[in-house]
């Protein structure tokens, strides 16, 4: 009886040790596909498996207006990048100098993390250094016109007028982000659009105080 007794604990023990290591298998699959819904997913801080688990996300976590931002907002970049370039050896304002090289640290990494969004998302990147020509259309974006003559320019003349065109620009952007922020999907897209538009209004501000001084 005594024998009988232990054989049954040993098989009883046996069958929920082996139903443990199949729930935990279980467990472990679903936790690396990011299937096990967002209480699992929000966690993936760390490691090779939140690497991976990040492009799928940010693939999927988006609309048409997303797409529309990132592939809008990369050339309106890249046109800011080029005029504040010119500000090194034309502006004979220091606040100018400073203001324009603040304007390329903030916008050339975000050309790059919007670039990456699209590449996540199968979308064709604009290319860099492509013709503004056609973009003239968009918000903000300045004509061939101005900015061959903000070429032309130094001193005092270009300090007023980049100053001027920049004001213009930055507000066109802001635009863009109002309505990614409204429109959009992507929490990714929705976040940079608001510290865009906080960013940009600031030296817009400065902008024209600037101009307000000469």
């Amino acid at each position: 009886m005594i024998t009988r007794t232990l054989t049954r604990r040993v098989a009883l023990a046996t069958a929920a040790a082996a139903s443990a290591l199949v729930l935990a298998a279980c467990g472990g699959n679903t936790d690396d596909n990011g299937e096990g819904g967002t209480g699992h997913t929000g966690h993936t801080g760390h490691g090779a498996s939140a690497a991976s688990a990040t492009p799928s996300a940010s693939a999927g976590a988006h609309n048409a207006q997303d797409v529309a931002f990132a592939k809008g907002m990369i050339p309106h970049h890249q046109q800011a990048l080029q005029m504040a370039e010119l500000a090194a050896d034309r502006a004979s304002s220091a606040r100018v100098k400073d203001l324009a090289a603040r304007i390329e640290k903030a916008q050339d990494p975000e050309i790059r993390t919007l670039t990456g969004w699209l590449k996540a998302w199968g979308e064709q990147p604009p290319m860099a250094g492509m013709d503004h020509s056609g973009h003239t259309g968009m918000s903000g974006m300045m004509s061939e016109a101005d900015m061959a003559a903000l070429k032309k320019a130094t001193g005092k003349d270009f300090d007023t007028r980049f100053l001027s065109l920049m004001a213009e620009h930055h507000q066109g952007a802001v635009e863009m982000a109002t309505t990614e922020k409204q429109r959009g999907r992507s929490g990714d897209a929705k976040a940079m659009a608001d510290a865009i538009i906080t960013a940009q209004n600031a030296e817009i501000k400065e902008m024209k105080q600037l101009l307000g001084a000469k």
